[in-house]
């Protein structure tokens, strides 16, 4: 139960926010305090909405402790009393979820990463339709999509696509993604009818800017040699493919999209620092992990997290043992956010029971 003390320090603090803003002209100090008195307005809204919701209980049984009240308004009484004493664990349990850590990766855009793996073309035929589903995922979002780095597979699909996606919540909702997703499906090709299972590997970075990843020049080695496209065909006949080979963590990236050095450098940075600032997250999370233990997945990528079964047209997530028999309009992005949904609803249940434990921290 949330106590008044708690309630007293929220509102304080909204206080306190509010009266700073007033009066703070540095620019840059103000903007993190909007930031912040953003961040608990909802928290103070639900907290308003419990005082209130106590205020009526409290007053709702005096009147029931009047001897003189006539049976009509006691039972009326009774009735909206019943009502409040329902909702008052509901907007308890609000309040709660609101003031869970967040993960401060959650606001950030992301990058996006799409491999085959094992299953030869068939794997990356299903990175093709994978990477199709976040993208139409986007669009239901109003996310912004742009394709960084793509290597074709040779029937279709993709080996590889790395793209970037901004917009409200983007990380928040797509880091559980992480992980191996497999499909077992009957491939065009077969003739038998037989059944075949591949896979494919998908990675979801919070993107970094440079004041969280400090890349010295003399950590890097960066390469530079002529782009090619499938199959050896020459891209462009200029060194402007380049490697990044980050040497304290042998992190590298290969990018040659772009005709110019310049632009895939730029790129290969981007995507670098993502990768860095993943690795940073993952290390920090592995010193947590007592804490992390039972939560939604460990952002593995070697971890099998989903089964897409054509034949039988379901999804099947194995961290959280949900099957939906809606294959067709997950894979197609549209019912997306009902596994989403499950999978932070449970995040959020383990960290609530992690919080209340008795040894917790």
């Amino acid at each position: 139960m949330l106590s008044e003390q708690k309630i007293d320090q929220i509102l304080a603090r909204q206080a306190d926010l509010e009266a700073r803003m007033s009066d703070n002209p540095d620019p840059e100090a103000y903007v993190a305090l909007s930031k912040e008195f953003a961040e608990i307005a909802p928290i103070v809204a639900a907290v308003n909405r419990l005082r209130d919701a106590r205020t009526e209980a409290d007053d709702l049984k005096q009147m029931l402790a009047d001897k003189s009240l006539d049976a009509d308004m006691r039972a009326m009484a009774r009735d909206e009393l019943k009502v409040l004493d329902e909702s008052l664990p509901e907007i308890e349990h609000d309040i709660s979820l609101l003031l869970l850590p967040k993960d401060e990766a959650d606001d950030r855009d992301a990058i996006l990463e799409v491999r085959a793996g094992t299953g030869g073309d068939e794997a990356a035929l299903f990175a093709g339709s994978l990477f199709r589903m976040y993208q139409r995922y986007a669009e239901l979002h109003k996310w912004k999509m742009e394709i960084i780095s793509v290597s074709d597979g040779e029937v279709g699909g993709y080996k590889e696509i790395i793209a970037g996606i901004s917009g409200q919540g983007v990380f928040s909702r797509l880091k559980f993604e992480s992980g191996v997703h497999r499909v077992q499906r009957v491939p065009e090709t077969e003739g038998s009818g037989r059944i075949h299972t591949s896979a494919a590997t998908v990675a979801v970075l919070p993107e970094a800017e440079e004041v969280d990843v400090q890349i010295e020049e003399k950590d890097l080695r960066i390469d530079v040699f002529r782009a090619s496209g499938p199959g050896g065909q020459s891209v462009n006949t200029t060194d402007s493919a380049v490697r990044i080979t980050h040497i304290p963590t042998g992190i590298v990236v290969s990018q040659q999209d772009e005709k110019s050095q310049h632009k895939n450098r730029a790129k290969g940075m981007k995507i670098l620092r993502a990768r860095i600032f993943d690795a940073q997250r993952a290390k920090v999370d592995a010193e947590r992990a007592e804490a992390r233990r039972g939560q939604v997945g460990t952002g593995d990528r070697s971890e099998r997290i989903r089964t897409y079964n054509f034949p039988q047209g379901r999804v099947t997530d194995h961290r959280i043992n949900l099957t939906l028999y809606k294959l067709d309009q997950v894979i197609a992005g549209d019912a997306l956010d009902e596994v989403i949904d499950a999978l932070i609803s449970e995040d959020q249940a383990a960290r609530l029971a992690a919080v209340n434990a008795p040894d917790a921290a």
